[in-house]
């Protein structure tokens, strides 16, 4: 099923400075990429269990923190951090 990803405005800002302060900025932007695309099908299934109605996902050096909505069809990140 294919869902929207929106990026909450607070996550957006984390993922600009993350790309800025990188000294591998396409590494950044190409994790972005394949979250967004593995987030819009079928997001319930690529995420683990966080703090009961979140999930999470590693895609490095990237990992963010979601909350699916199935009856709206979307995703939203609400936060992206750096992992190693």
């Amino acid at each position: 099923m294919r869902y929207t990803v929106i990026w909450l405005p607070r996550a957006e800002a984390a993922l600009a400075n993350l790309w800025l302060k990188a000294p591998d900025r396409q590494a950044v932007a190409d994790a972005s990429d394949r979250i967004d695309l593995a987030l819009a099908n079928d997001p319930e299934t690529k995420g683990k269990p966080f703090g009961g109605k979140f999930l999470a996902r590693e895609d490095a050096p990237l990992a963010v923190l979601y909350h699916v909505m199935p009856p709206d069809r979307m995703v939203r990140v609400l936060t992206v951090k750096r992992i190693t």
